[in-house]
């Protein structure tokens, strides 16, 4: 049957017992009705697996002790039950080895931000998706907020004016004590270098502010200066960074992310303020864009109404005044990753309009992650952006 007249069939590594963001991403898988998970190596250690895929009412003969066996056995089925797509949702080292596994057996791949452990992966993973020609899809999943999305519109439009200053901002309180000395999984490998890579806090929600401040403005980053801080005392990684940016144009940003913000949830915000107007967005009031002018009243645009752009209607599931947030935006992402994936299945040329975040956005990423360390181990010191 072709691809565009069933559900797709996908599989998980990673996400099982104890995991946070695989349940996000089975949520954000189910919400269209367009796919079903059928495999999974739901975690690196093979008891835990098994009993995931119990949870999760997956078959026992598709139920992995490892990415490795999964991978080896699923290319092995015929086209009428293979994997469509693996979601890779395992901690940030283990995000390059079953991706360049799984792409290379022929399986389309959605992946986990930041995209790998460090630059050189990214790199390497990116020729891996060029050679291959399979759909690589990278999780940033703010960018699928319909507000975010008309943020980028008013800008593309000129509405704004040129751009002059950026500030995003993503404060959290959690990680304000020693957390990762407790049963905490998630602080755990979040804070160790050997899963989550050279940065902490920035490597876990700075790059999200990076990735929301470019995928709204357009603006590449020219050179930055980064002072990053271990507040907590006995933790190996940054866990608080503030960062300068010179952008390619003239414009000026400022990006600052902490995860010992005490009190702070999930506070991620940005503002954006050009010659004609600003904007700000905030990701815990996300049904919302502020439009600001210097010479009229500020505006509150609302997710749902008659006056989004129409390109934009299709990421809206619910009318005007029903909250639509973190899920919703996740699906959308998924959402247009399907359109990808069916057209990759099908033998088809990719849709012109797809908007989901790419492996060029990973690499992006983890030279954003790799240039604010190495500048803030050099006392602050002002570097260029490398030239990927």
């Amino acid at each position: 049957m072709s691809a565009s007249k069933r559900k797709l069939r996908y599989g998980m590594v990673g996400g099982g017992r104890g995991a946070f963001i695989g349940a996000v991403h089975r949520c954000a898988a189910y919400i269209d009705g367009q796919a079903d998970l059928v495999a999974g190596a739901f975690s690196s250690e093979a008891e835990r697996a098994k009993a995931s895929a119990e949870d999760l009412f997956v078959a026992p003969n598709r139920a992995y002790g490892s990415y490795k066996e999964m991978a080896e056995k699923e290319a092995k089925l015929p086209a009428g039950e293979r994997l469509d797509f693996v979601s890779i949702v395992t901690p940030n080292h283990q995000h390059f080895p079953p991706a360049k596994l799984f792409l290379e057996k022929g399986f389309n791949v959605v992946l986990e931000k930041p995209a790998t452990f460090d630059l050189a992966e990214a790199k390497a993973l990116k020729k891996i998706v060029e050679k291959t020609g399979k759909v690589l899809v990278l999780t940033h999943n703010y960018t699928g907020n319909v507000m975010v999305k008309q943020a980028r519109e008013l800008v593309r439009s000129g509405h704004l004016g040129d751009i002059r200053k950026v500030v995003a901002e993503y404060p959290q309180g959690w990680l304000s004590t020693l957390a990762e000395k407790g049963d905490n999984k998630q602080a755990g490998w979040r804070t160790d270098p050997k899963r989550s890579g050279a940065a902490g806090c920035i490597g876990d929600i700075g790059t999200h502010a990076e990735n929301l401040a470019r995928y709204i403005t357009g603006l590449e980053i020219d050179s930055l200066c980064a002072d990053l801080t271990t507040f907590v005392k006995g933790r190996k990684l940054d866990d608080d960074g503030n960062i300068l940016v010179r952008y390619k144009g003239g414009a000026k940003g400022l990006l600052h992310a902490s995860q010992i913000s005490v009190g702070e949830e999930n506070a991620l915000n940005i503002r954006v303020y050009g010659t004609k107007a600003g904007i700000e967005w905030h990701q815990e009031h996300p049904n919302q864009l502020i439009v600001k002018y210097p010479d009229k009243p500020t505006e509150i645009w609302g997710r749902g109404n008659g006056y989004i752009s129409d390109g934009l209607k299709k990421f809206t599931r619910t009318p005007s005044g029903h909250p639509e947030g973190y899920l919703e935006a996740f699906a959308n992402v998924y959402a247009e990753a399907f359109r990808a994936i069916r057209a990759e299945v099908s033998g088809k040329k990719q849709p012109k309009d797809l908007d989901f975040p790419t492996i060029a956005d990973g690499v992006y990423g983890m030279a954003f992650i790799e240039t604010t360390v190495k500048s803030s181990k050099l006392g602050a010191k002002w570097l260029k952006f490398p030239k990927l």
